[in-house]
């Protein structure tokens, strides 16, 4: 079960920046979906938020 845990473990920065790069391109993927289903600026506030938590995540990580 040690050994499975370890693969999920994040060791150095480079795994971190590669983690935040994906959550981000999903952010931005979901900000976009928002843009569309909630035209205006209601909208652009939930694409930021989604970006948002990104940096959040980021910070924490590091």
């Amino acid at each position: 079960m040690k050994r499975i845990l370890r693969l999920f473990t994040i060791k150095t920065k480079l795994e971190v920046f590669m983690i935040t790069y994906a959550l981000g391109l999903g952010a931005v993927k979901r900000g976009q979906e928002y843009m569309v289903q909630y035209p205006g600026n209601i909208g652009k506030v939930f694409f930021i938020l989604c970006t948002g938590a990104v940096f959040i995540a980021a910070a924490k990580m590091l």
